[in-house]
């Protein structure tokens, strides 16, 4: 049975549709994300990981969110220069969207009801992260604080399984 994973979509920041069946195959990362953020240097860890590993079938995919402390208040168009230019993200990111709450956007619902955290199925700040398998399969839940580097094993070993 397909993963629930890739029946999802969002809109890139350029406003086009990109459904996740296209990343089918792949190891994802789906970090939510803001510019205004102590955290925000974490986008150079990610931009690391993504080059490192984009050839093997790695993808990350940033969804910035306002939700917390009003860290992501820019629109796209601030938002993609905020990134490109600060920290030369490559990687997908999409147009800013709730990630609690009753407009949550249901990649997220979904997410924190597969791997709800200590928070009950709430995601507690920005640059929480989601590692989900080649299959779609949401594998592991990592804090905010936790640095893309620390992330680097887990991905590996997802990478070397057929």
């Amino acid at each position: 049975m397909k993963s629930p994973f890739y029946s999802f979509q969002a809109e890139s920041l350029q406003g086009k549709p990109v459904s996740f069946d296209e990343y089918e195959g792949r190891v994802v990362l789906v970090v939510n994300t803001a510019s205004k953020c102590g955290l925000t240097p974490q986008y150079e860890g990610l931009e690391t990981l993504y080059k490192k590993y984009r050839d093997r079938g790695l993808v990350i995919l940033g969804f910035p969110c306002n939700q917390f402390g009003n860290q992501e208040p820019g629109n796209e168009n601030s938002i993609q220069e905020g990134c490109l230019i600060n920290y030369g993200v490559s990687f997908p990111v999409f147009r800013k969207i709730d990630v609690n709450g009753n407009d949550a956007h249901p990649l997220f619902a979904y997410l924190t009801k597969s791997l709800p955290g200590i928070f009950g199925g709430k995601i507690k700040w920005n640059f929480t992260k989601f590692l989900l398998d080649r299959r779609g399969n949401p594998v592991k839940r990592y804090a905010p604080s936790t640095k893309p580097e620390k992330l680097e094993p887990a991905i590996r070993m997802l990478l070397d399984k057929s």
